[in-house]
């Protein structure tokens, strides 16, 4: 079985990264998404509501069978845990590139038998980032475009709560 992992912190989960999920589930016999633990990004949501988050997107979106686990540490360290044979990876622009290159090269040289596979985004998400998604819903923008409708609920609940 031809098993990979899709890495990320998904603070929230975004059409964009859901796009990649359902190319990279045709490629590979299974697919996990790690939402990655990491205090010093400062995400919005706790590691477990990202979790919960992208299940629950998943599932609004009909992806079926892809479990979805929240890891702490080095990400090769968790893929080798889980036997997989790739990273998956999305690039939005070139700027994506370079940071994405460096950790690829980086994890190679810590286990070359785990492969990084890159999948250029869809060009209608080419511009989209959690971030982004973030910044507009803060100030109330519409962002139904952008996220399945339980992330844009759990983002007006979550400014809500820190107005």
């Amino acid at each position: 079985m031809r098993a990979a992992l899709y890495p990320g912190s998904f603070d929230p989960i975004t059409y964009g990264h859901l796009d990649i999920v359902r190319r990279a589930r045709k490629v590979f016999d299974k697919l996990t998404i790690a939402v990655v633990e990491n205090p010093r990004k400062g995400a919005l949501f706790s590691a477990e509501e990202r979790k919960r988050l992208v299940e629950r997107a998943l599932e609004e979106v009909g992806i079926e069978d892809v479990p979805v686990i929240t890891y702490s540490g080095l990400l090769i360290e968790c893929a080798k845990a889980l036997g997989v044979v790739a990273i998956v990876r999305g690039l939005r622009a070139t700027s994506d590139f370079d940071y994405e290159f460096q950790m690829a090269l980086t994890n190679r040289d810590l286990d070359s038998d785990i492969e990084t596979v890159f999948f250029m985004t869809a060009g209608t998400y080419c511009f989209l980032s959690s971030s982004m998604v973030k910044e507009v819903k803060r100030y109330g923008g519409d962002v139904s475009k952008f996220v399945p409708r339980c992330v844009e609920r759990a983002l007006e609940e979550k400014f809500r709560e820190t107005a």
